[in-house]
């Protein structure tokens, strides 16, 4: 791990599947991040601070950053597991928030985890092995209008509109804002592509 860049503060100018484009004081960053993170963002806004972390790699170096220190922290958490990179930590990350990524761990929830691309039964015994004793249940805290990625129907739904080209980070953002408790996955889908067709 290389901790040459603490934080960067500038203006979000792009956001991808997986990462995003930071513009400060003339340089525009690339950081891969999660998309938990892309959707405490804005695109365009100034001033939006990202924790990074540069990670050296034989194939070139990348930037991984995250909206809380909260969230790098679980994500350095994530990379002393052995077989778990940096990649594969943000797309745990992007599947689970950090709190529920917690209580994942604490519950030792195999099944969550799993749902996490790359993650099999053998790595997620390994990471609950491995942090159970790290983790701090007094950080654990309740989020209003939190996505829950365990709810299949909502996971269906979320993938029903990336591939009508929509990218996840905005998908979440819509679907925060809808009471999707007693939705079928028609409406999921119906309601979410109103939204997403006005931003």
């Amino acid at each position: 791990m290389v901790y040459l860049i603490e934080f960067i503060v500038g203006k979000i100018v792009n956001m991808k599947n997986d990462h995003v484009v930071i513009q400060n004081h003339g340089i525009g960053y690339k950081v891969f991040t999660s998309t938990y993170t892309m959707s405490k963002l804005e695109l365009g806004k100034d001033n939006q601070l990202l924790y990074t972390q540069l990670q050296l790699r034989e194939d070139g170096m990348f930037l991984f950053g995250f909206s809380s220190e909260d969230e790098m922290e679980m994500f350095n958490l994530l990379l002393r597991v052995s077989k778990v990179g940096p990649k594969t930590a943000v797309g745990i990350l992007s599947t689970l928030d950090p709190n529920r990524l917690k209580m994942t761990i604490l519950n030792r929830n195999i099944n969550d985890l799993c749902k996490c691309p790359g993650i099999g039964k053998k790595t997620a015994e390994r990471i609950i092995v491995e942090l159970r004793d790290r983790i701090d249940e007094n950080s654990i805290t309740e989020e209003e209008g939190e996505i829950i990625a365990s709810n299949n129907q909502l996971e269906e739904g979320i993938e029903a509109l990336m591939s009508l080209g929509y990218i996840r980070y905005e998908i979440e953002k819509v679907l925060r804002e809808l009471d999707i408790s007693n939705m079928s996955l028609e409406d999921i889908i119906k309601e979410g592509l109103k939204k997403l067709s006005k931003h």
